[in-house]
């Protein structure tokens, strides 16, 4: 099986070399950019699994560059900020980043990082080597007038238009699908998204979800599909419903 590969984005050498051996250490292959039109390059070439950011990228802003990114891409992408830019963190998530590392970093981290959002991207894809013949059935939720396809990363809201969510704004949502109208505390949904290094100080959870929120809410000021439970966490308070549609037959030679 290749190995995986992440691209490293940094201005900095001294930041892409660490990351470079920390991950060849645990078996991924590395490609290293340094600028914006270096990593659009980079994606055009393929074969990238998952993206490691540097907010602040020289003459570039890697947010704008994530932004970018995810307009075409649901490519998992993981920020790098320094210890205090809580809020470039914030809105890195926010423009669809699944995940941040700060600096300084431990190497533990990035790698332990980098396999929860990998993993997190491989349990919403479909298993490759399946035949059209033998294909499953495709399983579907339906909720609020929305339909999602775990299986397909896709979730299309109430005019039938994708709403673009990421690997880690899917993998939050599923959590919420699989226990609707269960009230979750943030302490259980850092533990089924495969989220580390939570405290209760830390904001993550919150920002997720408010993230979510801009996407599938009517009126994301006003929220009446997941609702916050005060000094609890959330739940999703609206019903939903199993469906499988099954895959299209083959078409004879």
């Amino acid at each position: 099986m290749p190995a995986q590969t992440i691209l490293v984005v940094d201005d900095d050498p001294r930041v892409r070399n660490l990351l470079r051996n920390v991950l060849e250490d645990e078996g991924f292959a590395v490609v290293e950019e340094e600028s914006a039109i270096g990593v659009m390059r980079a994606l055009k070439r393929g074969q990238v699994d998952l993206v490691t950011l540097d907010i602040h990228l020289g003459a570039d802003n890697g947010i704008e560059l994530a932004r970018d990114i995810r307009r075409t891409s649901r490519l998992p992408i993981i920020m790098v900020t320094g210890k205090d830019d809580v809020i470039d963190r914030v809105v890195g998530l926010e423009v669809g980043a699944d995940d941040y590392i700060t600096k300084p970093f431990h190497v533990r981290e990035v790698t332990a990082r980098v396999k929860s959002v990998l993993r997190r991207t491989l349990d919403v894809q479909t298993p490759y080597g399946v035949g059209v013949g033998d294909q499953p059935p495709v399983s579907q939720l339906s909720f609020d007038g929305m339909i999602a396809t775990p299986d397909r990363l896709e979730l299309l809201d109430r005019a039938g238009q994708d709403c673009g969510l990421t690997s880690g704004d899917f993998k939050l949502l599923n959590v919420f699908l699989d226990r609707p109208k269960r009230v979750l505390s943030r302490d259980q949904l850092m533990d089924l998204t495969g989220g580390i290094e939570w405290t209760p100080l830390d904001r993550t959870i919150d920002n997720q979800v408010a993230r979510l929120r801009k996407k599938i809410e009517r009126d994301p000021s006003k929220p009446q599909l997941i609702k916050t439970v005060r000094g609890i966490g959330y739940v999703l308070v609206c019903d939903v419903r199993q469906v499988h549609l099954s895959p299209s037959p083959a078409k004879s030679a």
